[in-house]
């Protein structure tokens, strides 16, 4: 039996290049690409993505509406890892863990679109409380959240390298710039995304942040519970959290209240799970103040990007949801 065959558009860039990497240590598919001086031909690129069982865009959106415009082989399974198709009605949500029944819907879609690292650890965490009822869905959600400089791509990459090479280096490590907060540029592109499949019914409030380290993300979700009529204990959304994801391979729900999940007893660090596609969930509460904190733990470029894209393509292509992971 012929091997599937995979086409990534947009190898060269960061999530690409890292598909790549993942992709390139299997023996159940085949890899093709375009040479260097076609890979931004329209028409080379075309003839390829139609050629091929999956394509897989790691490509700005614009690029990725076009390589989409090029379908014209009704065979031919798209899996977007860019912000142009999350939201799109004829496009599957490519979060497995979601809901009961969207592990299926990947595997049977034509069109997947991965989500991004921020909108994965903010639904990780909210979503299965709006689920149960435990968190309404008018609460006005606010998140606080850091991500490494490699989220921002290549752009960013080479920014903050030539940062430090300009800057005393002890000086600015440990430091996080809050960004995407100034005028007409305040909220984020993600919102929409976070809106949407969370089920709340007002667009959280979101305050992003890049920090001084190249990988790895912390999604914060403060609950001020006292506002609500009858606020859930921190055991209670606890439960819900992890009964929700029982048996999920890639969402590790960490004790409740247990201060070993902290370095020294004190902080939460941001690069923990770096190098997998895991995402690891933290409920902290105080029940006597009715405050609880949520967070989710990622590397943003693994479960946030192309740890997701392989696991979706799994899903696809029918093989084991975890292989190459």
């Amino acid at each position: 039996m012929a091997k599937p065959t995979v086409f990534i558009d947009g190898e060269a860039g960061t999530t690409g290049l890292q598909i790549s990497s993942r992709l390139s240590q299997r023996d159940d598919l085949e890899i093709v690409s375009l040479d260097d001086a076609r890979r931004k031909d329209a028409t080379a690129r075309a003839a390829q993505i139609n050629a091929v069982d999956i394509a897989i865009l790691c490509l700005p959106d614009d690029a990725a509406r076009e390589a989409v415009s090029f379908v014209s082989n009704p065979r031919v399974k798209i899996l977007d890892a860019s912000t142009a198709h999350r939201t799109v009605e004829a496009w599957v949500y490519g979060f497995p863990e979601l809901n009961p029944g969207q592990r299926e819907k990947v595997a049977n879609a034509q069109f997947v679109s991965v989500p991004g690292c921020y909108p994965t650890g903010f639904l990780s965490c909210v979503r299965p409380l709006v689920a149960a009822g435990l968190l309404p869905a008018e609460f006005p959600v606010t998140i606080n959240a850091v991500s490494g400089y490699s989220g921002g791509g290549k752009p960013l990459i080479r920014q903050y390298k030539a940062f430090h090479a300009e800057q005393d280096q002890q000086s600015s490590n440990g430091s996080s710039y809050p960004y995407g907060i100034y005028g007409t540029k305040f909220g984020h592109k993600h919102v929409k995304e976070m809106q949407r499949y969370s089920g709340l019914a007002s667009p959280p409030l979101f305050v992003p942040s890049v920090g001084d380290f190249e990988q790895g993300m912390l999604v914060q979700i403060p609950l001020p519970l006292w506002t609500l009529a009858q606020p859930p204990s921190g055991q209670e959304m606890y439960d819900a959290i992890a009964h929700y994801y029982q048996g999920e391979p890639f969402v590790q729900v960490a004790p409740f209240q247990d201060s070993s999940v902290l370095r020294d007893g004190t902080f939460l660090d941001a690069t923990a799970m770096n190098g997998t596609n895991v995402v690891q969930i933290f409920v902290f509460a105080n029940d006597t103040t009715q405050e609880a904190l949520l967070v989710a733990r990622l590397d943003n470029l693994g479960k946030g990007a192309s740890g997701a894209a392989v696991q979706n393509l799994n899903l696809m292509l029918g093989v084991d949801e975890t292989l190459g992971l």
